[in-house]
């Protein structure tokens, strides 16, 4: 009877340990997934500036065009303004030619300067405007993710002081324990979330298993902590109607003995009505030979 309260009281505190157990592996899971929260944000915060920085080179290397394309205009400008200044000084014809191919020619690049200026300078503010878009962008979710942060450690630091409080329970409870049962349990509630489970029947209740007929003894005697050989969680027999049933009418049927004992006699009846039919048999034979006797006389 003592022994009876002792497994009744291990089993009370498992229960006790799987609830806390369970609890534990929740609030570490929600801590372990508190960082994935934030790692969308990040990923588009870091494309953000990715592109702010890939913007930022266009954008020198579009202004050091611009500058150039300036410089060469303003080379033309002053090539033509020269050849036309340099009319009112030519004496021959040689000297108008020349001038007039010099002018000719540098208010064609001229031209040519201006447009390319003007569509550079185009895409210059737009891609000024976007840059600027892109700070601003980039500000807003800084700030966002800074905020996320904040709040998230918040929620991790009041999830930590909750296992904390579990861990305080499970130490009040464990040290009552079979330490390599208790290792083995939150193995168990780590994959399963149950580590306690019913044997009615002697099916276990996790996997549904038929348990071997010894073992399921062991487990209806409540001696020891067993585990389910093919799912590992802890048994726990639960008595019911249908175990008294199955008890008495196998008491009922009879032992294996009685069972021998039915078949042997069961042989052996078989085997005299083989040795009747045998005599039956010999009988038969000798009448048909007293009857070719009988003819053979006769005739």
């Amino acid at each position: 009877m003592e022994k009876t309260r002792d497994m009744s009281k291990i089993f009370d505190d498992l229960k006790k340990l799987q609830e806390i157990f369970s609890q534990e592996n929740e609030i570490r899971r929600k801590i372990e997934e508190v960082p994935k929260q934030l790692n969308s944000r990040e990923e588009l915060l870091s494309r953000l500036k990715k592109e702010y920085i890939e913007k930022n080179s266009k954008y020198e290397a579009l202004k050091e065009k611009i500058s150039e394309i300036k410089d060469d205009l303003d080379a033309a400008i002053a090539s033509r303004e020269s050849g036309e200044k340099g009319m009112d000084n030519i004496s021959t014809h040689r000297e108008y030619e020349a001038l007039d191919k010099q002018i000719a020619e540098a208010t064609e690049r001229e031209s040519y300067l201006r447009r390319d200026l003007l569509k550079e300078e185009k895409s210059f503010a737009e891609l000024n405007e976007s840059i600027k878009t892109d700070e601003t962008v980039i500000q807003s979710e800084e700030n966002d993710l800074n905020e996320a942060r904040a709040s998230l450690d918040k929620e991790t630091s009041s999830l930590k002081k909750e296992l904390a409080s579990l861990e305080k329970k499970e130490a009040n409870i464990t040290p009552n324990l079979d330490q390599e049962i208790v290792y083995k349990f939150q193995r168990i509630i780590q994959r399963n979330n149950e580590g306690i489970v019913s044997v009615k029947g002697g099916v276990c209740g996790g996997c549904h298993m038929i348990l071997p007929a010894q073992f399921a003894n062991e487990v209806r005697d409540e001696k020891n902590i067993l585990f389910c050989p093919y799912c590992s969680r802890i048994l726990e027999y639960i008595k019911s109607d249908e175990d008294e049933e199955e008890y008495f009418v196998m008491n009922d049927a009879g032992s294996l003995a009685d069972l021998d004992d039915d078949f042997e006699d069961e042989f052996e009846d078989e085997e005299v009505d083989d040795e009747d039919e045998e005599k039956s048999e010999v009988y038969d034979d000798s009448d048909d030979e007293e009857e070719e006797e009988s003819e053979v006389d006769e005739n």
